[in-house]
């Protein structure tokens, strides 16, 4: 499906989607539960559904309307087969619970994530005495458990989604864990695994981010609860605005631990007037100067900062390109070949990615099955005089489905 975005003004309210990295982490506490949680949400992301899936699968009694989930948890004559869809946070997540019970599972997905190397997950699990068995070093795998010992040794510079599986396999397995983390990225995203965790009644010691105490004794609690807005998502709205028009975003919390909040500062320091409030963030375009951010811990703002960048006076530097290589696509070099077409000079020097402000052009690009190449594209498309087609841009269902409904409710003119 193509999408033609032309030059537009924003302005407007918007509430913002539903985090699927939070939503997918509240949907697997609620399966461990043995009651029942209810987990109020705003948007359904595909890989949120793919989680919920996962929960039937396992044995969890689901029921699920507009915006609201019923999980009645217990894992419980769990059938082998799980399909994880395109989620590599569910699969990394996921799979450690998995391996905690003394079963045989078959993890299998669609998409970017049939392609994604697992060498690194296999290697962690089979250290912790787990069978399992890849398919060429990518999906579908055969696992099966229990995790054995009580010391997980984890390398943490390719992320922390699968630390996030292991903290929450740990109190399944009924000993005292400890797991030893090198080299940490994202930390962030385990401050909010061990708040949603800490809903659940589960504890985690965290010592520095490089040892993490699990005590034995502890039992997941079933929780009404609800799913935050996701800053992933706010950004690329939150950049159309300081690019484009001005925005009055709400369901967001400005005390979020989603670290891609700190979009919010790059904005400000850009020149965008920006006031925030406790649920609500405003936005309006200014003159805007060229700005240098480390996004190593927040690879997901790279998309949304190179629409941001493209438009910004002078010359933008963002550290951090080696965390883009195993996305849905490799995120790099896809931003600076989409954005190419689109006239832009971005310059990739070893981790550093360099991106000139300038004067763009209409022309056919493609998401590269990418949801969030997708969406910075069509951000970008906001300020260029000539339209922009973005080719495959279904890939946004990933995260935000209705993406690009949003986008014209607030003033952009889509086709």
């Amino acid at each position: 499906m193509n999408k033609t975005v032309s030059k537009s003004v924003i302005h407007g309210t918007l509430v913002a989607p539903t985090s699927k990295s939070a939503l997918q982490r509240l949907i697997v506490a609620a399966i461990l539960a043995k009651e029942k949680s209810v987990i109020s949400f705003e948007s359904m992301s595909e890989d949120a559904e793919a989680v919920l899936g996962t929960a039937i699968s396992l044995g969890a009694q689901v029921f699920k309307s507009n915006n609201e989930i019923e999980i009645q948890g217990g894992i419980q004559n769990p059938t082998g087969q799980i399909n994880i869809g395109e989620s590599g946070l569910g699969l990394r997540m996921v799979a450690p619970v998995l391996a905690a019970f003394p079963f045989s599972f078959e993890i299998s997905g669609r998409g970017s994530l049939m392609k994604r190397p697992l060498g690194f997950v296999v290697d962690t699990l089979l250290s912790c005495g787990v069978e399992i068995q890849d398919t060429n070093g990518s999906l579908p795998i055969k696992l099966k458990g229990p995790i054995l010992g009580d010391k997980i040794i984890i390398d943490g510079s390719v992320g922390s989604q699968l630390l996030t599986g292991f903290l929450f396999a740990g109190p399944i397995l009924n000993r005292d864990i400890e797991i030893e983390v090198s080299n940490l990225k994202s930390k962030p995203y385990i401050d909010l695994t061990i708040s949603i965790l800490s809903d659940f009644g589960i504890e985690i010691l965290n010592q520095s981010y490089e040892r993490f105490m699990i005590k034995s004794g502890q039992s997941y609690k079933a929780c009404n609860c609800y799913a935050e807005g996701d800053w992933s998502g706010a950004a690329f709205v939150l950049v159309a605005a300081a690019i484009a028009g001005e925005i009055r975003l709400t369901g967001i919390n400005n005390q979020s631990l989603q670290g891609d909040k700190q979009i919010v500062d790059v904005i400000k320091a850009c020149g965008a007037s920006v006031v925030a409030s406790d649920n609500e963030i405003f936005i309006k375009k200014n003159k805007l100067n060229a700005f240098e951010f480390d996004a190593t811990d927040v690879p997901d703002l790279f998309p949304p900062l190179v629409a941001l960048a493209v438009n910004c006076d002078g010359r933008s530097f963002i550290k951090g390109v080696g965390r883009l290589k195993h996305k849905e696509s490799d995120r790099a070099m896809t931003l600076q070949n989409e954005f190419g077409k689109l006239g832009a000079n971005i310059q990739i020097n070893s981790d550093l990615m360099i991106i000139d402000g300038g004067k763009l052009h209409g022309a056919n690009v493609f998401s590269n099955h990418d949801h969030r190449i997708a969406m910075a594209l069509a951000v970008a498309a906001l300020t260029i005089e000539n339209a922009v087609v973005i080719e495959s841009s279904e890939a946004v269902g990933k995260s935000w489905p209705d993406f690009f409904e949003k986008l014209e409710s607030i003033g952009a003119q889509i086709k």
